[in-house]
């Protein structure tokens, strides 16, 4: 894991691109080592507000030394940062987390599954997993038809969608598309709601397949000073020596079979 450090960065550009989700690419230094599957964070300019808001990495662009974050308004902070406008200088915490292991010996074929704001990550982990030589099949689970970021996806990997409406692809969710669709997996990896997460988990350990899972829906405040994002594991922590693990500072990317979600 990469030290953290508090650093200056500009807004480069920011769009809507659903309702309440918000497209932003940031110009900093960070980006020559983030990859997927981690975080950083962002302060809001509101001295009331004083722990970063963490934001998943939805991409990376180490010639221009960008970030982008895809991020839904969720509160006072990310609300703020949907106003910011292309020049305006911020702060940044980062790069947080462990990402997602993208490595020779795991399998050929890996299943991304992105639910909700559980999509953007995936971005950058079917671009690591494309470069690296994988054949990806990528899931996106949505609740309606504002299907952000699908079109961009399809440049790294076959895209099925579920959606909770059935207004667009699968009715249901990503474990539905698995089953109609006869996907088969060496290896899943995901990122979404809890509720998704327990589903997959028990998916794989039935099938017996790999599955790498981002709780980062659970962090509050990105940096380990809240324990709010606490979750149970299957050994003991090296420090406490109990079976617990910060999510933001452990994780938030966990083998399935190590948690108790």
């Amino acid at each position: 894991m990469n030290g953290k450090r508090k650093v200056k960065a500009h807004v480069l550009e920011q769009k809507r691109i659903a309702p309440d989700i918000y497209d932003m690419w940031l110009s900093t230094d960070m980006a020559k080592e983030a990859r997927a599957g981690q975080f950083i964070g962002v302060y809001p300019e509101n001295q009331a507000h004083l722990l970063p808001r963490p934001i998943s990495i939805c991409e990376v662009d180490k010639e221009k030394n960008a970030l982008r974050i895809v991020y839904r308004i969720a509160g006072a902070g990310t609300a703020e940062f949907s106003a910011w406008e292309a020049g305006q200088e911020v702060e940044l915490l980062g790069i947080l987390g462990n990402g997602f292991p993208v490595a020779r010996g795991m399998g050929k074929r890996v299943v991304l599954m992105g639910g909700g704001i559980g999509i953007p990550p995936m971005m950058q982990l079917a671009r690591e997993l494309k470069e690296a030589g994988f054949e990806a099949v990528i899931i996106l689970g949505y609740r309606d038809n504002q299907l952000f970021l699908k079109d961009e996806l399809e440049k790294y990997g076959t895209v099925h969608i579920a959606t909770e409406d059935g207004s667009a692809g699968i009715k249901g969710n990503v474990l539905t598309v698995m089953e109609e669709a006869q996907i088969e997996a060496d290896v899943i990896m995901a990122c979404g709601p809890m509720p998704m997460l327990r589903a997959i988990k028990a998916y794989a350990a039935e099938k017996q397949i790999d599955a790498f899972i981002s709780l980062e829906e659970r962090m509050a405040c990105g940096v380990g000073a809240c324990l709010g994002c606490v979750c149970k594991t299957t050994h003991k922590d090296a420090h406490s020596h109990v079976n617990n693990a910060r999510i933001c500072t452990d994780g938030p990317v966990f083998d399935a079979r190590e948690v108790e979600i």
